[in-house]
């Protein structure tokens, strides 16, 4: 005899897709944060070329670079929050990975821009400048904006799920970690150690080359259809569900927000073709009640294979 199908209503339905003021929120954020790093990289620049510090001149570069990734950020985000077409059937979501992956653009651009000054620093083509008490004033002050910046960032990252805005904080808490090796090396200088300018220079191209590996390791894993919910996971919600006799080829993919959900389940050969369709809606709405970042799920019905069940 048949296994009786779980009516539907007796399992959570899962929520509709995100809201369309999500793309709205991320790009406010963006708006407001690209205000505050071009701020801080006009400060760190004018007063790097003012005082001659190259390490300060290098980290207002990578602040700049970040103003930057804001806006490769917007148009990413611009183009994810454009709904379904003929042509992309499972939406834009990924034009906002893609912006993030940008972001690593920007930052080997500036790392190649703080070794030549570093060299030229360290080979005697650039002058050391003396280092004044206003050097620690910007760089103390910017620090303290940047750290406000990643609490700012990082909270409306978690509330929306968005990994662009996670990456762009991921870099900014790199740009506290080079400010913080500048104001080391500016107290070098101060005390009679002008090479240490430069080599603070050098270590600011580390962390820059760091963010960048880390932001470009999460969003490839994304790019690349990378698994995002583990299969025994899955596999357990399956379960849960009178009737159904075990699954198999269980896919995920997208980001962490965003899941598209794909996977066989067996049910009794002599079920008939409308309950089996049924308790394939049943499965499909625990997942998405159990989950409600899987955008879509498509559940494939076959009997057991010989001598399983």
């Amino acid at each position: 005899m048949a296994a009786r199908p779980v009516p539907r209503s007796e399992v959570p339905q899962s929520p509709g897709p995100p809201v369309p003021t999500r793309y709205a929120d991320v790009a406010r954020v963006l708006l407001r944060v690209l205000v505050l790093n071009l701020a801080v990289a006009a400060a760190k620049i004018a007063f790097g070329y003012a005082s001659g510090a190259i390490s300060i001149l290098s980290d207002g570069f990578h602040s700049l670079t970040d103003g930057a990734a804001n806006v490769v950020g917007l148009v990413g985000v611009q183009a994810a929050r454009q709904p379904p077409d003929a042509d992309h059937p499972y939406g834009h979501r990924k034009y906002e990975t893609v912006a993030a992956a940008g972001v690593t653009v920007f930052l080997l651009l500036v790392v190649v821009e703080v070794l030549r000054n570093a060299a030229n620093r360290l080979t005697g083509r650039a002058v050391p400048h003396e280092i004044g008490v206003a050097s620690f004033v910007v760089m103390i002050a910017t620090v303290l904006v940047n750290l406000w910046v990643i609490r700012y960032e990082s909270k409306e990252a978690e509330r929306l799920g968005s990994e662009l805005l996670l990456a762009d904080a991921t870099q900014t808490r790199g740009d506290v970690w080079t400010s913080a090796t500048v104001i080391a090396a500016l107290v070098g200088a101060r005390l009679g150690l002008p090479i240490l300018d430069p080599l603070a220079a050098l270590v600011v191209a580390g962390f820059i080359s760091y963010s960048g590996f880390q932001i470009a390791r999460a969003t490839t894993g994304i790019l690349s259809d990378r698994i995002v919910i583990a299969d025994a996971d899955l596999e357990r919600v399956v379960m849960s569900v009178p009737g159904v006799l075990g699954c198999h080829h269980i896919r995920t993919r997208g980001s962490t927000d965003h899941v598209f959900l794909d996977l066989h389940v067996w049910l009794p050969p002599a079920m008939p073709l409308t309950d089996a369709h049924a308790l394939s809606h049943v499965v499909k709405d625990r997942l998405m009640a159990r989950y409600p970042q899987i955008a879509d799920a498509v559940i494939h019905i076959e009997p057991p294979p010989t001598g399983a069940g």
